[in-house]
């Protein structure tokens, strides 16, 4: 008990940063011209503060338990770059034209899947599967498609649409003499007033069109779905590998994000490219959301370190983050009353689905214990049988030494007693001539 709530506020901060990552990488992009290479160079440095810079720190001042070992550094390294990959992944679908509204629940519903799928294959509990961990990745998968096909829409363009014509109306209803010269102009400026607005919103939302890629949507979810599942067991190797050490495998990770987040994206935009138009609030929630992302993964170490156990943080993580994911973009396109009440029973349902499938996954060193208590009767009644007569064997092996140790005490004690009666007449045989030469 104790240790669930002194990891509780981790696992929190957990949920409340990774919940936060994508509306605030998403409200990035319009400052960085919806360059994916910017912004995630921008999750990179802020990576490489918080996962490199404040582990090397606290290395060297406090010092750590465990220790450097090659197999963890790869481990780690590798583990780096499934997140990086990952953050790659999200970036790519929200400036493809995919909203952090369904994108982000999609991502932290269906990666605790892939995660079990990883753990199994490495610990190699795939013949321990249950039922409900089935019906887990059926709710998954049910409650991913309707999170997708009942996403809410901001309605801005219709609004404008609607104010236009509203301002149209009350213009006609003014009312002008007949002789004023813009009498005449009125109406002609009106509609070309309308046509302009009409042919304005036309355009806006076939470019919208045209941003809206579902490819690069489905692709970016996709790669950060895998990556991203693979994350935790990789890092927990890595974890193992080095003895049990928090902060190295973390500096593994940071080393990692700085290499594919940092200097890759810089090398490729030195060739296609910086964007020209940023604006400081772009750089700002794009550094933002980087930290969101790393403070939340050094959540889950800390609340690890502090006693919490994955079955209950891992649960609380996947399925309070897409909450509050949700709550932020919903309240971001003041589309409240817009969003159908199939969405929100879609999320519930990716929720439920990523909880179930966490918990009911195989454990390992539990499962064997309860396969032999399944073994059928007649193995049960033939184990039991050759138990009693190997301990009757043993048995009648203990009396026939018994009996052996103590017939080799009798003949010890007449051997014993022979000779002393045979010692005897020597002694007097002795005497005698003695006796006669006196």
């Amino acid at each position: 008990m104790r240790g669930i709530v002194a990891s509780l506020p981790f696992a929190l901060l957990t949920v409340l940063c990774w919940g936060s990552y994508g509306p605030v990488l998403h409200h990035g992009k319009p400052g960085m011209g919806g360059n994916a290479w910017i912004q995630l160079l921008c999750v990179g440095i802020s990576y490489f503060v918080v996962a490199v810079v404040v582990p090397l720190y606290v290395l060297k001042s406090k010092g750590e338990q465990g220790k450097w070992s090659i197999g963890g550094i790869k481990w780690g390294l590798a583990a780096g770059a499934l997140g990086a990959f990952g953050a790659l992944g999200i970036i790519t679908a929200l400036t493809s034209g995919g909203s952090p509204s369904y994108v982000m629940p999609i991502v932290f519903g269906c990666a605790p899947v892939v995660n079990t799928f990883v753990s199994m294959f490495m610990a190699k509990l795939f013949k321990e599967i249950t039922p409900a961990f089935y019906l887990g990745i059926i709710l998954v998968a049910l409650g991913a498609c309707g999170v997708f096909t009942f996403k809410p829409k901001a309605e801005v363009k219709e609004e404008s649409h609607i104010q236009a014509e509203i301002t149209t109306v009350n213009f006609e209803e003014t009312p002008t003499s007949a002789t004023d010269p813009a009498d005449e102009s009125g109406p002609e400026v009106e509609a070309l007033a309308t046509e302009n607005h009409s042919a304005t919103d036309s355009a806006e939302a076939q470019n919208e069109k045209k941003s809206t890629n579902i490819m690069l949507i489905v692709g970016g979810i996709c790669l950060t779905v895998l990556s991203w599942g693979a994350y935790g067991s990789v890092l927990h190797k890595s974890q193992h590998l080095m003895k049990g050490s928090r902060l190295r495998p973390l500096l593994c990770v940071g080393i990692s994000y700085f290499v594919l987040a940092v200097i890759i994206p810089l090398a490729i935009m030195s060739q296609s490219g910086f964007p020209q138009e940023t604006t400081t609030s772009g750089w700002v929630f794009s550094l933002l959301a980087g930290v969101f992302g790393s403070v939340g993964a050094l959540g889950i170490i800390l609340s690890f370190t502090f006693g919490g156990k994955p079955v209950f943080v891992m649960p609380l993580v996947f399925g309070g983050a897409p909450i509050v994911n949700t709550i932020i973009s919903v309240l971001e396109m003041d589309s409240v009353g817009n969003v159908s009440p199939m969405f929100f029973a879609s999320l519930t349902t990716v929720i439920l689905g990523a909880i179930v499938t966490l918990v009911s996954a195989p454990k390992p060193g539990k499962k064997p214990k309860a396969a032999e208590q399944d073994k059928p009767l007649w193995d049960q009644v033939r184990e039991e049988i050759s138990a009693s007569v190997a301990e009757a064997d043993t048995d009648s092996e203990v009396e026939a030494e018994d009996e052996s140790s103590e017939e080799e005490e009798a003949t010890e004690e007449t051997t014993s007693g022979d000779e002393s009666e045979s010692g005897a007449p020597d002694d007097e045989t002795g005497e005698t001539p003695s006796d006669e030469s006196a």
